[in-house]
């Protein structure tokens, strides 16, 4: 996994993910070098990952202090569990409604537990983490948090987007991404990470995004995106801009079979000659 040093004061733990038909997207964590330090999800749970030898590559896992769960999509929990094992006096932040979704397959330890709702602080010894609920997301547990002392947002699955290639999905800077496959990557996640968006009320949808234009953040880390310094304000625009967008429509079963007649069975995935 490639690992970005954005600031000396956070790390990205960059992943990505190839989705048929839509891109190669970006499956980042971070790790926040506060006094007490933070780990911010946990990856993929694939077999072939290894989240707390990634993490140790940056930080002794001992030392972490929090786990910033966003929400407890498979994509976001992979290693949390072994993390935990690791990080014997981490505590899990996320919300109510998050624990009850994990506990569907592997409840959280309720004693490692810290719960907050959007709006609330967290105090991490150096500075202070607020809670807010991304205007975008497909969870609705889902709790990113801007950190006060840097000014970064950590946004979750909101303003992500699949690049065209898994090297741009890796890229250290968005600014490596043209700025219209940008445009169209980020819109087209919109409706598909939080189809809801074609039923919302278009003025209250907009000012879900205020919190963000207030805080005016320098630097926005999204799951699914390079990290992007210098753009909320254009993403925020963008994004806020699908509000009566449809809904991605995925490939049906008479695609699937199209896809399959290219591969040889048993081929493992390899095309037919």
């Amino acid at each position: 996994m490639p690992i970005h040093r954005v600031r000396p004061d956070i790390s990205v733990l960059n992943d990505s993910l190839e989705v048929p038909g839509i891109g190669h997207l970006p499956v980042n964590a971070f790790v926040l070098f506060a006094s007490q330090p933070v780990v911010v999800d946990s990856g993929l749970g694939l077999p072939d990952r290894n989240f707390v030898e990634v993490v140790g590559s940056v930080l002794d896992p001992a030392d972490v202090r929090w786990i910033w769960l966003t929400h407890p999509d498979r994509d976001h929990t992979g290693g949390i569990f072994d993390l935990l094992a690791a990080a014997p006096e981490a505590r899990v932040v996320t919300t109510f409604l998050s624990v009850g979704f994990m506990s569907c397959e592997r409840p959280l330890p309720l004693d490692r537990l810290h719960l907050i709702n959007p709006g609330q602080s967290l105090d991490v010894g150096d500075r202070t983490l607020t809670a807010f609920r991304p205007p975008l997301f497909d969870n609705p547990s889902t709790v990113g948090f801007f950190d006060d002392r840097t000014g970064v947002c950590f946004s979750s699955d909101c303003f992500g987007g699949p690049m065209l290639s898994a090297e741009l999905a890796q890229a250290d800077h968005v600014g490596a991404v043209d700025e219209e496959d940008l445009r169209a990557a980020q819109l087209l996640w919109a409706t598909v990470d939080s189809p809801w968006v074609q039923n919302v009320d278009v003025e209250k949808f907009r000012g879900s995004f205020q919190p963000i234009r207030d805080r005016e953040p320098e630097l926005v880390l999204s799951t699914h995106l390079p990290p992007a310094p210098g753009m909320a304000a254009t993403m925020t625009d963008r994004l806020a801009s699908v509000a009566g967008a449809s809904a991605f429509v995925g490939p049906d079963q008479e695609a699937l079979e199209q896809m399959l007649a290219g591969f040889e069975p048993g081929g493992g995935g390899q095309p037919a000659p």
